[in-house]
Formats: structure tokens, C-alpha cells, sequence
């Protein structure tokens, strides 16, 4: 079956003795593409240095909301710099979390705003997390709102990505209506083991919904371990488990679907597409 995983942290220090590895057995079990966001401008480096050795690896660079709070502008600047690197494909992770709060909303607020016109200055798609607390739904509206003020869904997004999506809610959690009115806009949406814990169940409705050409999979790793996975530190090879359920869910073939994924990853991030010629992923020079 063949696979991506649109989000999964091997740089994180779950995985810092063994992350070739990982990386490899994701390849031994049809994972094509991964892609391996920061969350911090150290994390955000170390996913350039992880892409640098797999032609199956791209980074994204930017601040989780959880971080906002510690971002100055030299940071930032640090940042942006990343972002022109050849191996950076997307802009993030970045969003609201007002589920657990570890940064003031006005400033998770600043540093979305940030990202979002980073993502449309560089033409690489920003990747979104978006949580509210059980039972409400501010977060999601807010990001919607400002995803709407940065431009998204209008001309000069469609200019910037000629009609490619211009973010991806990863992991995706929330209301249907949220992600009918994020599908609108042009997102693409991605599905982690998250799916199969309690309080998620419309994501089996909201699956249903998404064209195949922005329907996405992922870890999230090391966290969301979905059904079978070992609990203390999910991998990109788990991400069947999520694709396997996605099939369920639409009464698809897994197989199309998991190929699907594929040309989906590559439309959405064109820039982390392997080199033509660059073999089974493992250990390589970019």
C-alpha cells in the first residue's frame, strides 16, 4: 500500500538515536512522503537537517502555538530565513490552541497572522493545528476568521498557489461545518490517530467530504498513537492504520486511497517531491 504521512516529528527527541531508522522502516512499509514540520526555531532546523538525509523527506519551519509567547523578532527573522531553504516545503506548524492555552491568544493570534503571510509570500502552504476545549468551538471559528482576513480563499491566495490548497488543517478536530467552510476555502485536510478517540466522531463524517485530491494522512508523531501502534512513541509506519480507517470510512479501496495520498501529498507540497531517480528513501544527499 502505498502512503504518505503529512506530519510526523522525527526530530523530536523521542527519536533521537535512532531517527534514519525510523525514517527507514517508514519505507519498508510503503510510506512514500513525509513530512517533518518544527514546532520551534530549533525544531524547525532540525527538520531541514533530517530532510537533508532522505529524498523521501521535506520540512516545514515555524512556531506551534503553544510557543507564540517566546517568539521575538529576531526569531522570526531566523524563521523566515529557513523558509527559503530548497528543502522547506511548507510554513508551520503553526494555529490556536485555546484548548490548553500555553501562550495568550492575542499573541497565538500575532503569530498565525505571521505565518499565513509568510506562507502566501513564499507560495508554500501553511500547516495548521486548531483546538478549542471540549464542547466549544472558538478556536476553529477564529482560525477561519483569519485565514479569511490574510486572504485565503480569494485571489491573491489562487495567485500564490495557482490553485493548489494554501494550508492543510492537519490533525484535523472539530465541528463538520467547520470543515465544509475550510474546504471552501481551498484547504486541504489531513487525519491522524486522533480520529479514534472519544469527542471526534464527526471526523467519520467530515472524511467523506473531502475531494481526493486534498484528502491527507499523518502521525503526528511521536503522540497520537492510533490502534495497535505502541503508545509511548507513535512512527510514520502507523500511518496505515489512519489510512486503512480513512477507506473504511469512505467504502473506498485502500489501495486507491493510499495512492491517492500520494498525488495529493504532491500537489500540496510540490516542493517535497523526491528527485526523479532518487530510489527507495534512506539515508541521501539532496
Amino acid at each position: 500500500m502505498r502512503l504518505v504521512d503529512s506530519h510526523g516529528h522525527v526530530q523530536a527527541d523521542a527519536f533521537e538515536h535512532d531517527a534514519d531508522e525510523v525514517v527507514a522502516a517508514a519505507a519498508v512499509a510503503g510510506v512514500e512522503r513525509l513530512m517533518v514540520p518544527g514546532w520551534d526555531l530549533p525544531s524547525s532546523a532540525r527538520a531541514i537537517e533530517v530532510a537533508s538525509r532522505h529524498a523521501m523527506v521535506a520540512a516545514a519551519v515555524g512556531i506551534h502555538p503553544h510557543a507564540a509567547s517566546s517568539v521575538d523578532d529576531a526569531t522570526w527573522r531566523e524563521i523566515e530565513s529557513l523558509a527559503a531553504d530548497p528543502r522547506v516545503a511548507a510554513i508551520g506548524e503553526t494555529g490556536l490552541d485555546y484548548d490548553r492555552a500555553f501562550s495568550p491568544r492575542d499573541q497565538q493570534l500575532a503569530n498565525l497572522r505571521r505565518h499565513l503571510a509568510l506562507a502566501l509570500e513564499r507560495g508554500k502552504p501553511a500547516i495548521l493545528h486548531c483546538r478549542s476545549k471540549p464542547g466549544l468551538r472558538d478556536a476553529q471559528d477564529e482560525l477561519l476568521a483569519e485565514l479569511r482576513d490574510a486572504g485565503i480563499g480569494g485571489p491573491r491566495a489562487r495567485a500564490a498557489f495557482d490553485g493548489r490548497p494554501p494550508a492543510i488543517l492537519h490533525s484535523f478536530s472539530g465541528p463538520v461545518d467547520y470543515a465544509e467552510q475550510a474546504l471552501a476555502l481551498g484547504l486541504a485536510v489531513s487525519f491522524s490517530g486522533l480520529v479514534f478517540r472519544g469527542g471526534e466522531e464527526a471526523s467519520a463524517e467530515v472524511v467523506r467530504l473531502v475531494p481526493f485530491d486534498r484528502l491527507l494522512v499523518e502521525t503526528d508523531c511521536p503522540y497520537l498513537s492510533p490502534p495497535g501502534a505502541p503508545r509511548r512513541r507513535n512512527e510514520p509506519q502507523w500511518v496505515r492504520v489512519t489510512a486503512a480507517w480513512v477507506a473504511e470510512r469512505r467504502g473506498e479501496d485502500p489501495d486507491a486511497v493510499g495512492a491517492g495520498t500520494v498525488v495529493a501529498y504532491d500537489r500540496t507540497f510540490p516542493a517535497a517531491r523526491p528527485p526523479a531517480g532518487s530510489g527507495a528513501p534512506g539515508p541521501a544527499a539532496r
